[in-house]
């Protein structure tokens, strides 16, 4: 018996269902969830290049520690494995490789982002290899890149063994001794996904429900495991719960039953593929008797490799309502589509969060004058989203707070400084189009000297004053009163962290040894415009029918300090970076936000007078306790909840 309970239902499938399942897979080929053989040749040719890269990474590292050791150096083997949507053959077109490098325990992490990212570009055909960024300090650190236009996330562990078996298998637990917690988190992934295609009773069944349920979750934006929806680790352990249950059912009644199921499910009683079990080490396993984090869990998914982790360790009590209602949807629709009432591309209609989802949104807006810093940052303040969200949802007039998937980018063209203060409040006018190219960077500019060779006292004060009216304009939309200085914390009461990648995590460590590098200071001006990029995230509010007015003061300040007590922030990016929040309307939402066709809402019964509009058409509105007109720049803290 697979799972932890006997099967539901062990029929045989009738003519009907296996026509449904027909129709299913029509439909998904015509969504263009397969890729074609020869995208699929060219990335078997790809890892077979990483392998032969992988193993002469591994010799020279015993060259470089032991040159004498010819028997070392001859024997020196790596491993490339991979995991996630590839591993699990539900890959389709444009995917990501996930892929895991293993090495002898003589191999380090130092080792590895130390020569692995030279010997890609030295052994790779010339030109396939770009975007090269190794991630050092990830929690799961990470060599990120694209192989002849095939994205790669490869992550690295040693096995303490000296010399690796070319039949090595990670599923035996006893590879995990000496290893530490990055490297552990790096090994599982593959151990997982290897536990799920053995705890399946059909795997082309699995496989083909597993398609169609990622593109539902994808489309219905439910997919994304660092705003607080499973990831995909999670959906493919919910699928194959289903196939344990109905193990000689069709694709398409797994689909089905997964709907009536999980739409149903009794959280937080956990979801597992196997009992959870006890291993050599002593490490964490899931266990809310034991560990009071693991109370907090409301949808638990457990992973079934040792040790045992809550793969949805980050649902909010938002997301989790949001999933309950887009299963609801999901099995209505699929009762309709089992009896021939609907099509299957019913299911997989687009998402309305834009369109339809909510009269009120807030925007969180992440801003650098610099791309290298842009790309830090707008990292940082992503993974922070989550715990905004957690703030927003306790508010006693706030009864959902929806944060979408993914964020957006945009590269604005600022001309001065007051242009650059606009787009940090939210304002679209400055958007750059997609022919406009970027501006190279400038050498950094003389500075005035003296009889005596010093640098003129103007000179340096026009640089600071400039610098600290930017920074001024990075207080966060909602700060009513400035909070003193108080006990209030940043923890946002998460539960313990699992497998998943927050980029401040290991940076924390470095804080005391890194060294600053100096922005180069490029003057915004007519002429040559300066480029500002924003990456912008929308959080949909659903508010209680008494709301009238809302202050989020003190929730947005909180975020605020939680997104700058980063140590790289204070060293390196407070003078290039900020963050801001601000309120915005349906009917103001930008319109990149909507696709060709999207119907965008329209504001209804217009008044005359109507409160204009700041640049960006998000609409400034006072509150009751101001009584004087606010000082110039300064933003409101609240949003009328009428209408």
């Amino acid at each position: 018996m697979l799972g932890v309970t006997p099967p539901i239902k062990s029929d045989l499938p009738t003519r009907e269902e296996l026509d449904r399942t027909a129709a299913l897979l029509e439909e998904l080929k015509r969504q263009k969830t397969f890729e074609s053989p020869a995208e699929t040749n060219k990335r078997e040719q790809v890892l077979s290049s990483l392998e032969s890269i992988c193993n002469e990474f591994v010799k020279r590292v015993a060259r470089e520690k032991d040159p004498e050791n010819e028997l070392l150096i001859r024997n020196a083997i790596g491993r490339v494995f991979t995991y996630g949507s590839y591993r699990l053959k539900v890959y389709g077109p444009g995917s990501d490789i996930d892929t895991l490098v293993v090495a002898p325990r003589y191999v380090n992490r130092e080792d590895y982002f130390k020569h692995f990212p030279s010997l890609l570009l030295e052994m790779a055909p010339e030109g396939a290899i770009t975007g090269l960024t190794p991630v050092e300090g990830a929690f799961v650190p990470i060599i990120k890149f694209e192989y002849s236009g095939i994205s790669i996330d490869l992550i690295f562990s040693r096995i303490m063994q000296k010399q690796l078996s070319p039949d090595l298998n990670l599923k035996d637990s006893s590879i995990l001794r000496g290893l530490d917690e990055q490297e552990l988190r790096s090994v599982n992934g593959t151990r997982v996904t290897d536990e799920i295609l053995d705890l399946v009773p059909e795997l082309s069944t699995f496989r083909t429900a597993l398609r169609a349920i990622k593109l539902w979750a994808q489309r219905r934006a439910v997919y994304a495991n660092i705003m607080g929806f499973p990831g995909g680790v999670a959906w493919a352990m919910l699928v194959a719960r289903i196939c344990q249950l109905y193990p000689r059912a069709t694709a398409a009644v797994v689909v089905n039953r997964f709907f009536v199921v999980v739409s149903r499910w009794p959280w937080p009683k956990p979801c597992l593929l196997k009992d959870i079990e006890d291993g050599p080490l002593p490490v964490r396993i899931w266990n809310p008797e034991k560990n009071f984090g693991d109370r907090k869990h409301l949808m638990p998914i457990i992973t079934p490799a040792y040790p045992s982790m809550c793969a949805t360790f980050n649902v909010t009590h938002s997301s989790k309502a949001v999933i309950q209602r887009e299963l609801e949807r999901g099995f209505e629709l699929t009762e309709k589509i089992m009896t021939k009432k609907e099509d299957w591309k019913t299911l997989f209609d687009k998402h309305t969060f834009f369109t339809q989802g909510y009269k009120h949104y807030i925007c969180v807006i992440a801003t650098s004058k610099n791309k290298e810093a842009h790309k830090l940052w707008s990292g940082l303040v992503e993974s922070k989203v989550r715990m905004l969200v957690q703030k927003l949802e306790v508010h006693r007039y706030i009864q959902l707070a929806h944060a979408f998937v993914k964020g957006y980018e945009r590269r604005h063209k600022c001309r001065s400084y007051e242009e650059i203060e606009q787009v940090q409040d939210n304002c679209l006018d400055y958007v750059a189009g997609p022919d406009e190219p970027e501006n190279p960077p400038e050498e950094p500019a003389q500075q005035a000297v003296g009889e005596d060779g010093a640098p003129t006292k103007d000179s340096a004060s026009v640089t600071n004053g400039e610098a600290a009216a930017i920074k001024a304009d990075a207080q966060l939309n909602g700060a009513v009163k400035k909070e003193e200085n108080n006990d209030h914390g940043t923890n946002d009461d998460a539960p313990a962290q699992t497998a998943t990648a927050e980029p401040e995590m290991a940076n924390g460590q470095e804080t005391e040894t890194a060294t600053p590098t100096p922005a180069v200071k490029v003057e915004p001006r007519p002429d040559r415009p300066l480029d500002v990029y924003t990456m912008t995230h929308y959080i949909g509010l659903e508010l209680a029918k008494d709301a009238k007015q809302l202050d989020l003061a003190y929730e947005t300040n909180e975020f605020r300090r939680l997104c700058e007590s980063w140590p790289k922030y204070t060293e390196d990016l407070q003078d290039l970076s900020t963050v801001s929040v601000k309120h915005c309307r349906n009917f103001d939402l930008p319109d990149d936000v909507f696709e060709p066709g999207e119907k965008k809402p329209a504001k209804k019964g217009k008044k005359a007078g109507a409160a204009k509009s700041a640049p960006g058409g998000v609409k400034r509105e006072a509150t009751e306790e101001h009584s004087q007109p606010p000082p110039a720049k300064r933003q409101q803290s609240s949003l009328t909840a009428a209408g």
